[in-house]
């Protein structure tokens, strides 16, 4: 199957305005944020005055230094109740973005085609959905609540210090570019470096996930630890890559911390000499230093806003490649409702590749199914049996010709809609971990008790689910691991029985299961196909024999079709299968040509 196509993700300052929208609805919040972040700020600008003026008056007014210290500890008392109230503002705002964020791409990846989730990987998808919104969310943050305060502290800082002293200011200020210099010449290290983590991650993860839902076919070829050793060398490797920008990173640091040291030292020492010589006070000097040291934590800042937004941007790429990928069964403009399904089934020249590149999967299909028939498809693999009903459900559109439902063709239907009237019953039954009475009510979540319970008797599941530790009640496990496959196929089908479809798809329901459980289980499929259009995908021809037409696929192509007694009559390729399934079992000899 060929990689699904995305839409081509717009440049990154694109995405970032676009992803600011999930911002948007909280900007009363985001005001409250900076409203206090800001005056946080200027309350850390005022205490080096206050410092100032204590310093000064040590030569003898003990009023004014008395007065000082208490301001100076209104200062402190106000800006960590500020800090406390900001902080709380700040996780809340958060939270809804990042459940915005959340709604949206999962809203979009239940909405996306299977084709996107067979070829994107589970593992894959749910790490670059956690990472990209982690990474997205805290950019804002960091942005929106540390950067721009930032910057209001810096220009009232450099506003003070140059009122204070302008020699000083000047020979403070020439250090102040060099840590943004420093910034900018490792951003694009660090960007890469991102990247590299986040599809790094996103493989580890991807495999991982497939190990844990394979774990038996793990365990069955004992390659427990081949697994391991493979799942652990890639967390070495991505943590080798963490371990080395860790020490990038603080070589970066530790520049930007140097130059910040120089800048103190230098201030000193000329403040010093200006103090010696009676140019300024010591408290001026003492004030400031305090600028000094609270200056380069904004600068620091201020230059990191470029590595931030290229950190966003690789995030936001990542979530955007979920909210952008091309869906090639979207409901088309005006797609009708489907109120009531009365079952009738046409393909009316229907082609259809995965691949341009490759061969048609199903190559000119016409056939017409009357509602309440039974037809059954049968052919060897690969011929597009499971293709042809994956046609029915919408999954994909032909590439050629129509599939129409009721005379309409279900491209001009809702796919929701569509498949409300539709049941299916697979080869491996998905029950969810939850109870049985849950699973059984999974396509009607309003079903009363006595219906769930009718259900699962015509499903002759009713007698085994009351000899389960807690009935009805009873955690199926994960993919229903707790129960025998006899019993996921039964429970699948109360499920199918509940919802009442008009349309009915049976694709290999009863292949994997041994003759007893078949047995069971074809007796709960005679009730279930009763009065519905059904499809039934079979290797295994006893279960077609009584279907009212069996279609022959081969090559992608209807190579015979008819009831069983007539297509073995005919000595085709039907036949040949019949022969094939019970070779060994009866003497069957192709009948004797007259």
């Amino acid at each position: 199957m060929s990689k699904v196509s995305t839409v081509q993700a717009p440049p990154p300052r694109g995405n970032l305005r676009r992803a600011f929208q999930f911002v948007r609805p909280y900007r009363g919040m985001v005001g409250a944020i900076l409203t206090l972040t800001l005056m946080m700020g200027l309350l850390s600008a005022i205490e080096p005055l206050v410092l100032k003026s204590i310093f000064d008056a040590l030569g003898g007014n003990a009023s004014l230094v008395v007065t000082s210290v208490i301001l100076l500890l209104v200062l402190g008392v106000g800006r960590e109740l500020l800090s406390a109230v900001s902080n709380w503002l700040t996780w809340k705002t958060r939270l809804r973005v990042h459940y915005s964020l959340l709604d949206a791409t999962v809203s979009r990846l239940h909405l996306l085609p299977v084709s996107f989730h067979r070829t994107e990987g589970v593992g894959a998808v749910m790490t670059r959905l956690d990472r990209g919104i982690q990474g997205f969310v805290g950019a804002v943050t960091e942005i929106t609540f540390q950067v721009l305060p930032a910057l209001v502290y810096l220009v009232i800082s450099v506003v003070v210090m140059v009122r204070l002293e302008w020699r000083l200011a000047l020979l403070v200020l020439l250090f102040a570019p060099l840590p943004a210099v420093l910034t900018a010449l490792a951003a694009p290290t660090q960007t890469r470096r991102e990247r590299r983590l986040l599809d790094a991650w996103a493989r580890i993860y991807s495999r991982f996930n497939e190990v844990l839902s394979g774990i038996v076919t793990v365990k069955s070829f004992a390659m427990e630890d081949a697994e391991r050793h493979r799942f652990l060398v890639g967390v070495a490797a991505a943590n080798s890559e963490v371990v080395r920008g860790v020490g990038f990173d603080a070589r970066v640091g530790a520049g930007q911390n140097l130059v910040v040291m120089l800048a103190r030292v230098s201030a000193l020492a000329l403040g010093a000499w200006l103090v010696l010589h009676g140019r300024i006070t010591a408290g001026t000097l003492v004030a400031f230093l305090g600028y000094v040291s609270g200056l380069f934590g904004p600068v620091q800042g201020l230059s990191g806003v470029y590595r931030t937004l290229q950190t966003a941007s690789v995030a936001v790429n990542s979530i955007f490649s979920i909210l952008d990928a091309h869906d090639q069964v979207a409901d088309a403009p005006g797609a009708e409702e489907v109120p009531v399904l009365h079952g009738r089934v046409a393909f009316e020249g229907v082609r259809f590749h995965y691949d341009r590149l490759g061969g048609p999967i199903l190559d000119g299909i016409d056939l017409e199914v009357e509602p309440g028939e039974m037809v059954a498809i049968v052919g060897p693999s690969g011929s597009g049996k499971s293709t042809l009903l994956a046609l029915l459900q919408r999954f994909y559109d032909p590439c050629e010709g129509a599939v129409k439902l009721d005379g309409k063709d279900l491209r001009a239907l809702k796919q929701r809609a569509v498949r409300r009237h539709v049941g299916v019953v697979l080869q491996d039954a998905l029950l969810f971990n939850e109870t049985v009475r849950d699973n059984i009510a999974y396509g009607r979540p309003s079903a009363s008790p006595a219906e769930i319970e009718a259900a699962a008797r015509a499903a002759h599941a009713h007698d085994f689910i009351l000899k389960l530790p807690s009935g009805y009640d009873t955690i199926v496990g994960e993919r229903g691991n707790r129960l025998s496959g006899g019993e996921r196929q039964r429970l699948a089908i109360a499920r199918a029985l509940l919802k009442n479809p008009a349309l009915l798809i049976l694709d290999e329901a009863t292949s994997a299961l041994d003759a007893e459980s078949e047995a069971l289980v074809q007796a709960a499929l005679e009730r279930l196909v009763s009065g519905r259009t059904t499809f039934v995908v079979a290797h295994r021809l006893s279960t077609v024999v009584k279907a009212d037409r069996i279609v022959v696929l081969r090559d992608g192509r209807i190579a015979d079709i008819g009831s069983h007694k007539e297509l073995v009559g005919r000595n085709g390729y039907y036949a040949h299968l019949v022969r094939s399934q019970l070779a060994g079992l009866i003497d069957l000899e192709p009948p004797v040509a007259a």
